[in-house]
């Protein structure tokens, strides 16, 4: 009799692709792994090198996947139908542990987001890549996807998959360069990594997450699953009217901070503040002292706490330093309520070289310039982003957009842009590839500036981007359409250098160098300009702004507070870097709290009493504010005293708003009966005295206003003698009653 039934049905899996498997070297595994049609039937493949046997469980029945011979941990066998299912492994001791099989599930990336990829302009990356809590096909999990175009393998490592890159290789979608897998049971707090298999077959250290939310811990290197959807916030007032807070005709007067060294708690290992100690304890002190702004020196995830934030590789994730994404949200929304801006350094200029980060991410020179003399940044050691690479450019705009939707950040400054402006940047003749024209600039980075600033202002209605350019280079805050980069506000280096060049010199030669604290009104209105006394200027031994003073300890003091009440007086946006405001006698350093305990004694709370007074008076006087950026609201009376170091100019806003005369005394010579012409005639209030008893000094002055004579003087049809005293500024206010 003939044997007529059907031989048994043979596996979907030849013994080479069994053993790719088993050595992750599959480039296309979701076209092996997990449910596959064959011969009419279903077949479910799966691998799990600590299991000695495999199922894969259908409604409570489970259907054996037998072991593929000469591939450890391969298993593959038919079950009934296409339907979900959990793969139960055992292993040698007979423990048993089931999960869900991620190579079931379908692709989470959809086709709009896969075009705009491919294309380079998915202008928010992050919605897209990076790790993303979700449920898919009715399953908790996470959903991985990077960029890695030239990457032959792309595996998830994390505790799931006992950080085996041969486990979860990922799915490449077509042309994009990005590779995505969806992993059951992964959610909130579950640190990974990347492993990558270069194009030459190399393997590559294991990579955080270029678009992770978060991190590990420094020294541990490892990205961090965060679930940054469903914040709650309670902004929504400040939000809708935030541009007038932000405008060019606004008073701006920033607070920039390091927030790991701005407060230390001693008694817990002299730890840093988390965000939600800072959403208080900062909050209330920078909305005491009257500032308008927080300025964050970089709060992206960095490896190195030396660097202050500089060198970042994590720039989608708030650092892990002060607390995870939702606490630096909480300081944001505990700033907004109390009506302060936040204002975020932003580092798009360079990067680490460390293995973890984004150097040489798939084995190719993919985000840097593979050519040292484009890429590789001398002063620094860091690595030079390739911004004329679309996918690059997309990138770095991207997080820019970040961190204005998704943390309502109110503005951006840009660090070292003259950096990426010039090819030739801190570079010997030789060291640097010419552009198509033969020239200097960099075209690539202006451009990449002028489409970061168009989309930002374009997308997120009133924030601001400020400038850290520290040279020449024309139009950086004027709009692209006319030519400009595109800032809303420049930072003034050269008035910062010139005038504490000045400041520190000693009074009796200050006369020879008079027009230092002058020529920067001559090109004062070229620009949107903020007047910075930045962190910079006061560590790697420049000493604090109170030692930069020459004189014994009184005059020290006396010049510092002149200093600051002829920077608030003076066109252009303030900022200031904290413990500048309490004199502080120590340099910055970044590793210790500010001198906290320096502000106990009369004179340093004296300069902390000025710093604040002039905020206020700043903020309530339309004359100090208004035209900021104008030409029409400054007016030199006095430039060119030298013999006497005096200055005095007078500062209008509207043509309703009372006009302010600002006069400055940098010798320590109190002139008495000092005419001063005036704009208007009748009472003019002393609103400020820097030498006044609160603030430290000697109480010397105008016994509060000075009344005009119909004297011409200094060009004006009404002056008034005034009492100078010595190193002091005074600010008078017209007095309309």
């Amino acid at each position: 009799m003939t044997d007529t039934s059907a031989p048994p049905p043979q596996a979907p899996l030849s013994h080479e692709t069994a053993q790719q498997i088993a050595h992750g070297a599959l480039h296309d595994p979701f076209a092996i792994l997990g449910p596959q049609d064959h011969a009419g039937q279903v077949w479910v493949t799966a691998y799990d090198p600590g299991a000695r046997a495999m199922e894969a469980v259908m409604d409570g029945t489970g259907h054996p996947l037998p072991p593929v011979d000469g591939a450890p941990g391969v298993f593959c066998g038919p079950v009934p139908a296409r339907a979900p299912y959990m793969l139960r492994g055992r292993n040698a001791a007979g423990e048993t542990w089931e999960h869900e099989d991620p190579y079931r599930f379908s692709p989470v990336i959809g086709e709009m987001d896969e075009y705009l990829l491919a294309e380079g302009t998915h202008q928010r990356v992050w919605k897209v890549l990076g790790a993303h809590v979700m449920e898919h096909e009715g399953v908790r999990g996470t959903h991985f996807a990077v960029w890695a175009p030239n990457a032959r393998r792309v595996s998830v490592v994390c505790d799931y998959n006992c950080w085996d890159g041969r486990r979860n290789p990922m799915r490449l979608r077509g042309s994009t360069g990005v590779w995505e897998i969806f992993i059951p049971g992964i959610g909130e707090g579950a640190p990974y990594k990347y492993e990558l298999i270069g194009a030459q077959g190399q393997l590559i250290a294991q990579k955080a997450d270029p678009v992770g939310f978060g991190s590990q811990h420094p020294p541990e290197t490892a990205s961090v699953v965060r679930d940054i959807s469903g914040y709650g916030w309670h902004d929504g007032k400040w939000m809708k009217s935030r541009s007038a807070s932000n405008a060019h005709d606004a008073p701006i007067s920033v607070y920039e901070v390091h927030l790991g060294s701005w407060k230390r708690i001693a008694e817990e290992g002299n730890r840093p503040l988390s965000y939600k100690e800072a959403a208080v304890e900062l909050v209330g002190y920078a909305k005491d002292m009257g500032f308008t702004h927080v300025e964050f020196l970089p709060i992206s995830e960095h490896p190195f706490d030396g660097s202050w934030g500089y060198q970042p590789i994590g720039l989608f994730a708030p650092t892990i330093r002060h607390g995870p994404p939702h606490e630096f949200r909480d300081l944001v929304d505990a700033a907004h309520k109390a009506g302060l801006g936040v204002i975020l350094d932003w580092v798009p200029g360079h990067f680490p070289a460390d293995v973890h980060g984004l150097a040489q991410f798939d084995g190719t020179a993919l985000y840097e310039h593979a050519d040292p003399r484009e890429g590789f940044h001398q002063d620094w050691n860091t690595m030079i982003y390739n911004f004329g690479r679309t996918e690059v450019a997309n990138f770095l705009i991207s997080n820019a957009l970040y961190w204005l939707e998704e943390y309502h950040v109110d503005g951006l400054r840009v660090d070292a842009v003259a950096s990426m402006l010039y090819r030739d940047y801190s570079r010997q003749e030789g060291q640097w590839i010419p552009n198509k024209d033969g020239g200097r600039e960099n075209y690539e980075a202006i451009s990449l500036l002028q489409r970061t600033n168009m989309i930002c202002y374009g997308e997120v209605p009133g924030i601001l981007t400020a400038a850290e350019e520290s040279t020449s280079f024309p139009g950086v805050s004027k709009p692209v359409d006319a030519g400009g980069l595109g800032f809303g506000f420049k930072w003034n280096m050269g008035w910062m250098n010139d005038t504490l060049d000045y400041i520190e010199r000693e009074p009796i030669h200050r006369r020879h160098h008079h027009h230092q604290m002058t020529f920067g009104i001559h090109y004062a209105f070229s620009e949107n300009f903020i007047l910075p006394i930045s962190h910079d200027e006061v560590v790697h031994g420049k000493g604090s702004m109170l030692t930069k003073m020459p004189g014994l300890e009184g005059d020290k003091f006396a010049n510092l507070r002149a200093y600051y009440g002829f920077m608030w007086g003076h066109p252009g946006k303030k900022l200031l870097f904290m413990g500048c405001e309490i004199a502080q006698w120590s340099e910055w350093n970044y590793k210790d709290q500010i001198d906290w305990k320096a502000a106990e004694y009369h004179t340093h709370a004296g300069v902390q009493r000025l710093v604040r007074d002039l905020n206020h008076l700043y903020r309530e006087t339309p004359s100090l504010y208004l035209k900021d950026c104008e030409p029409g609201g400054f007016e030199w009376l006095e430039a060119n005293d030298m013999d006497n170091s005096i200055y005095a100019w007078v500062r209008r806003g509207g043509p309703d708003d009372p006009p302010v005369v600002v006069v400055c005394n940098f010798t320590p010579v109190e002139r008495s009966g000092y005419r001063v012409g005036l704009p208007l005639p009748g009472r003019w209030r002393e609103a400020l005295n820097t030498d006044a008893e609160p603030y430290g000094g000697q109480g010397r002055g105008n016994m509060g206003s000075v009344t005009t004579e119909e004297k011409d003087w200094h060009g004006q049809d009404h002056s008034a003698p005034l009492t100078l005293p010595p190193l002091s500024t005074i600010i008078l206010v017209h007095d309309e009653d």
